[in-house]
């Protein structure tokens, strides 16, 4: 079964200008276009408009989006993949409503500022906890050390703001991931990660992937600059391929 520009427009809700974009830049061509010029789309066409309207919730740009969407995963691996994401920004926006209403109540009954550390309760959406058991997941157990956020924010939370600061300079002053300025600064990173767990060369380049391709690290990222996501991933893996065994 096939179905028209306008047809998938209309059950989307994305325009047909979106989707002829999303053609010309490769990331969605139609199954087939018509004699007429018309473009049809099939089953497997709809899947990845599913997949890309889905990362475009969980904030992703159109780049890292093609990326994830071209590799050629399995669709119900894929699948799977998106859904764990979902509900782990279901949980944070629940965190969230939670946070809010409190507030609310402390506001209205004149709470002192005292009392009112919960009122950052779920706002850390990129955890170290979620960072280990990433590691754990695609490098194993062996990977990480002990030390949970709580540990991590009170020891090492003011180096990575500075780290991320050092690159945001970096990339204004135009230099790139292989100058050696940006490559001492990722130096620092490697040495300062390595409180948490021991990365290879292979496990290095993995864990920039997931900087710059997991949502939940990708948004941190992006509130900081929209440039550094993409920019720290190209450094890790130079520094993973020139300085790592």
């Amino acid at each position: 079964m096939a179905w028209s520009t306008a047809q998938v427009a209309r059950m989307s809700k994305v325009t047909s200008r979106t989707l002829r974009h999303y053609d010309e830049i490769g990331l969605l061509p139609p199954a087939r276009v018509g004699a007429n010029g018309y473009r049809y789309y099939e089953q497997d066409q709809l899947l990845r408009l599913q997949q890309i309207l889905v990362l475009r919730e969980l904030g992703l740009g159109l780049d890292a989006i093609a990326e994830i969407v071209r590799d050629g995963q399995d669709q119900v691996a894929v699948l799977r993949m998106h859904h764990r994401w979902l509900l782990a920004e279901r949980d944070r926006f629940d965190r969230l409503a939670r946070t809010v209403s409190r507030t609310i109540t402390d506001v209205e009954e004149g709470t002192t500022m005292t009392k009112t550390d919960h009122w950052f309760d779920g706002f850390d959406a990129a955890t170290q906890d979620q960072l280990q058991q990433e590691a754990r997941e695609r490098w194993g157990p062996e990977a990480v050390t002990t030390g949970g956020a709580a540990t991590w924010q009170q020891g090492h939370g003011e180096e990575w703001a500075a780290m991320l600061a050092a690159l945001v300079e970096h990339i204004d002053a135009d230099r790139t991931p292989r100058d050696v300025a940006v490559q001492t600064t990722i130096d620092g990173h490697y040495r300062w990660i390595q409180a948490f767990w021991q990365p290879n060369r292979e496990s290095y380049k993995g864990l920039a992937d997931v900087y710059a391709d997991d949502p939940r690290f990708r948004a941190n990222f992006d509130k900081t600059d929209p440039r550094l996501a993409e920019y720290l991933r190209a450094a890790m893996t130079e520094y993973a391929e020139t300085a790592l065994a």
